[in-house]
């Protein structure tokens, strides 16, 4: 398992798919900067030393600032490690 540190936050990006019938098509177009919320760090300390937990919670489908964050493979499946301040807003 894949554990952030401080204010990071681990996403698996969300496959860019649509279903006609029983048939899955995918795109080789950008899919977007859309991921789903896999893991959150604990937070980061403030100026005071207290702890200030992330807002973001495991299960946020979630959109995220192109370019940023660090992206890798783990077990055959592709994640994106980012800073909490660069997701833009919770899809809800």
């Amino acid at each position: 398992m894949i554990k952030p540190l401080q204010d990071n936050v681990l996403l698996e990006k969300v496959p860019n798919e649509k279903k006609v019938g029983s048939i899955v098509l995918t795109s080789e177009k950008k899919a977007g900067n859309v991921a789903t919320v896999i893991e959150v760090g604990p937070g980061k300390k403030d100026k005071e030393g207290k702890l200030v937990p992330l807002t973001l919670k495991v299960g946020d489908k979630v959109v995220y600032r192109e370019y940023s964050g660090t992206e890798f493979e783990h077990e055959g499946r592709k994640f994106l490690l980012i800073r909490e301040e660069d997701v833009l807003a919770v899809i809800e």
